[in-house]
């Protein structure tokens, strides 16, 4: 809606002319220059301005109600000179008219730009909201000028290449219709006239259109089916839609797990596992047949499978090679491919963890980019509700699958502004101090005694051994783990709950910091209790086949307890919540489920030497885990009562893999790899003192090899064996990321001045706007004194007649 205000001119603006806008530069500046060109008009109508000492600011605060145009009220009457330099502020007029718009591209095009006059202030119409200046369409010089440009446009559009002119028409704001027909303008031959009717093309002209515009549907139907080939693209939206971003958080990360765990599939597959199936070891004896119990114990026949660390040779892989008695290499031939397994199954390993390595610094810089972007986000809920809405959508339940997308983000939004409460009282912060003090001294507690009840029970299964015909009390030691790890986070949910925290992200945070203790601890235990005391009980077997079968089971175990927990865990709490409790179904509890999967994923890192396929087995679990969550999600839960936005879970999931999770497991295979006496008999490196010295015989090989590959030991000597470039390395790492950090907090506070300056520039052009206003005051007293002065005899004259 526009209100238009019917400007009376004054004689000297007959003779004045408006700025024309022809270039950037200029029309970011006019507002100046027209400042500039008013103060002297001022000045030679003998109106000074106002000095700006030290009384200007009482004169601004006496003139406050001059900044009463700014508002849409228009309940002040201003003079005419105001409501022409506010209709000729740049920010009201370029880009707001059609005629405006074109000029402006024109312009933009031309490389020799020439000067063209715009009309006088008299034939020009005047708005007040939204402040823009429209053209006289009625006026025939005015059409005749925007045809002018119009021509000129068109001229210069023809004398770009097909993607310039493209580009250029893409980035205007016109209308569709506006920007189709000049593009057949531009697109028409010069010095050719149009034939029969405007927009009418040639056969050639219309079969190259028909082409490109079935090539261009074709690209956009093999987009959408490359979006249809994510995996679960729907099912993620309608979860963001209906439960909020929050529970989207656990989804996504399940999604990248799968990711990371393909990522470090792959080259074991390729380098390892293909290999050696390809090129079998000779079978020591005949294996076990299969029972169908191997799923669940990971025993019997999966011991002479490529699932284990000892089924894998210690042999250059070229032919079928019966192994020798006393366990030494294998003689190649001369002939030979140069395969060697344990440094392939060395290097392999080291390899993926590197690459996961780099992708999850990576995820964890992008995603900390994404969630702590610099800046403000005052304007998330104007950009929710005007700018979130995809016109594209056309069937019926994207559209309702949108709408409810959009809600929640509203409702997200909301929530986190309506936690900004004021600071609460001495004593109730000391309360809650207090009460966070005595849940925490529980819940640590709950802790120590799970540690302590699993590495009990570790030293009583080492004091008792397993037989041969005992194989179930092999799940003993798992499911003591499951059942801890299953029970402790419900009474930790229990004790959360007397906190009482305001923010639902701080509770959701605290709750992962305890399952993470927790988690942690547990595993801590475990991998002493495989490398530290199992190594020694199990020296005339193959303990490294051990170790993978209980990593294998746990995996299996924790599997099953999360299918349990999932099915009648949230089906029983919801019946009960409904039924006795009245409250309507119960939330998802996002920090219990995420831990999980960081357990499970820290399981499959830890054993991925002892066990080459449990990426695989992680895949899988994966895989159905998300179909049995999403059904429960659906069924069993509701949406957060508190709804919250999800802005940084995905950074810290990511940070909580990498640190704890991936970390741990790389000290532990570190201290396999370079401490820990393989077993000697099965295995890749079964005549080495370590795992490590695979290595160190390649390049006594390479050393006897010949002058053309002694680079080679060189590198290994000096970069690989030597300290001193890791040392460097880490030290280059840190300094970077400290350089990183401090880029960042110049950036935030760069943005913080520059947002004052806008500011200030603001609260200065109101300032001037405002003097120029009393300016013009100043300058209608004294015409309207003079005219009263014209008018009226002077008082003798009035005496004598």
């Amino acid at each position: 809606m526009a209100f238009v205000l019917n400007v009376p001119e004054t004689p000297e603006d007959l003779g004045s002319q408006e700025p024309s806008p022809c270039d950037e530069s200029e029309v970011h500046h006019s507002f100046c220059q027209l400042i500039q060109e008013q103060s002297q008009w001022a000045a030679e109508e003998g109106l000074g301005l106002p000095s700006m000492g030290p009384g200007a600011g009482a004169l601004g605060a006496s003139g406050g109600h001059h900044q009463a145009f700014l508002g849409p009220e228009g309940a002040t009457v201003y003079s005419s000179a105001t409501l022409r330099i506010l209709a000729s502020m740049p920010s009201r007029t370029i880009g707001r008219s059609r005629g405006a718009i074109i000029s402006q591209y024109y312009n933009r095009s031309v490389r020799l730009r020439r000067r063209a006059s715009r009309p006088q202030l008299r034939v020009l119409g005047r708005s007040a909201w939204p402040s823009l200046r429209l053209y006289d369409l009625e006026l025939d010089s005015v059409t005749l000028e925007e045809e002018e440009k119009r021509v000129l446009l068109v001229k210069e559009l023809q004398g770009l290449a097909a993607a310039q002119q493209d580009h250029l028409l893409r980035g205007m704001p016109l209308s569709l219709a506006e920007k189709r027909c000049l593009r057949e303008e531009a697109r028409t031959p010069r010095g050719k006239p149009r034939l029969g009717r405007p927009g009418l093309l040639s056969c050639c002209s219309q079969l190259r259109y028909a082409c490109a515009l079935a090539l261009h549907h074709l690209g956009l139907r093999l987009l959408s089916g490359l979006h249809a080939l994510v995996p679960w693209h729907y099912a993620l939206k309608r979860i963001g839609g209906q439960f909020g971003s929050s529970v989207l958080s656990y989804f996504l990360f399940l999604k990248t797990l799968l990711a990371f765990n393909a990522l470090l599939l792959l080259p074991l597959l390729a380098f390892i596992v293909g290999p050696q199936a390809a090129f079998p070891p000779a079978p020591q004896g005949s294996a076990p047949a299969f029972t169908g119990r191997e799923l669940l114990l990971g025993g019997g026949r999966f011991n002479d499978t490529v699932l284990y660390y000892g089924y894998y040779s210690n042999a250059t892989l070229n032919q079928w090679c019966a192994g020798p008695l006393d366990g030494s290499q294998c003689a190649p031939e001369a002939t030979s491919l140069p395969y060697n397994m344990p440094l392939a199954y060395l290097f392999t390993i080291g390899a993926a963890f590197f690459i996961t390595c780099l992708t999850l610094v990576y995820s964890m810089s992008h995603s900390f980019g994404e969630s702590y972007r610099v800046g403000s986000t005052l304007g998330a809920h104007a950009i929710t509700v005007f700018c979130s809405w995809d016109h594209k959508v056309t069937q019926k339940w994207a559209s309702r699958l949108q709408h409810d997308n959009i809600r929640t983000q509203l409702k997200e939004l909301l929530a986190e502004w309506q936690l900004q409460r004021g600071p609460r009282s001495l004593c109730g912060r000391l309360r809650q101090l207090g009460l966070l003090g005595l849940v925490w001294l529980l819940c640590l507690g709950t802790t120590l005694g799970c540690t302590v009840a699993v590495y009990s029970f570790s030293e009583f299964l080492i004091e008792s051994p397993v037989s041969a015909n005992q194989e179930g009390l092999l799940l003993a030691l798992p499911l003591v783990v499951c059942l801890l790890n299953l029970g402790a986070p419900y009474l930790y949910r229990g004790l959360a709950a007397l906190e009482r925290h305001d923010s639902p992200v701080l509770e959701v945070y605290v709750a992962i910091c305890r399952n993470l203790i927790l988690k942690m601890v547990i595993l801590g235990i475990l991998c002493y209790h495989w490398l530290g005391r199992r190594v020694d009980a199990l020296q005339d077997q193959c303990w490294e086949n051990f170790v993978g079968q209980e990593l294998y089971r746990l995996m299996v175990m924790d599997f099953i307890f999360t299918l349990l927990d999932t099915l009648f865990g949230e089906l029983v709490w919801r019946l009960i919540s409904e039924k006795k409790l009245k409250r309507g179904k119960p939330e998802f509890d996002i920090a219990r489920n995420v831990l999980e999967l960081i357990h499970g994923q820290t399981l499959t890192w830890l054993g991925v030497l002892f066990a080459p396929l449990l990426p695989a087995v992680q895949i899988l679990k994966l895989l159905l885990l998300f179909y049995v969550k999403k059904t429960s999600l659906m069924a069993n839960c509701q949406a957060p009562r508190r709804p919250w936005r999800a802005s940084h879970m995905s950074t810290v999931f990511i940070s909580l893999l990498c640190f704890p999770s991936f970390l741990g497991a790389a000290i532990f295979l570190c201290y396999a790899v370079w401490q820990v006496k393989p077993s000697s008999l099965c295995g890749p490196f079964r005549t080495l003192d370590t795992m490590y010295e695979a290595g160190k015989v390649w390049v006594r090989h390479l050393e006897r090899a010949g002058p053309g590959v002694s680079w080679l030991p060189w590198i290994h000597r000096y970069l690989v064996e030597n300290t001193f470039p890791i040392y460097l390395v880490s030290a280059l790492l840190l300094a970077v990321i400290y350089l990183n950090i401090q880029v960042v907090k110049g950036q935030r506070k760069v943005i913080s001045l520059l947002k004052e300056q806008i500011s200030n520039e603001g609260e200065d052009k109101i300032f001037l706007i405002n003097k120029l206003h009393a300016v013009y005051e100043r300058k209608e007293r004294s015409r309207g004194g003079r005219t009263q002065e014209a008018v009226m005899p002077p008082a003798d004259q009035r005496d004598a007649q």
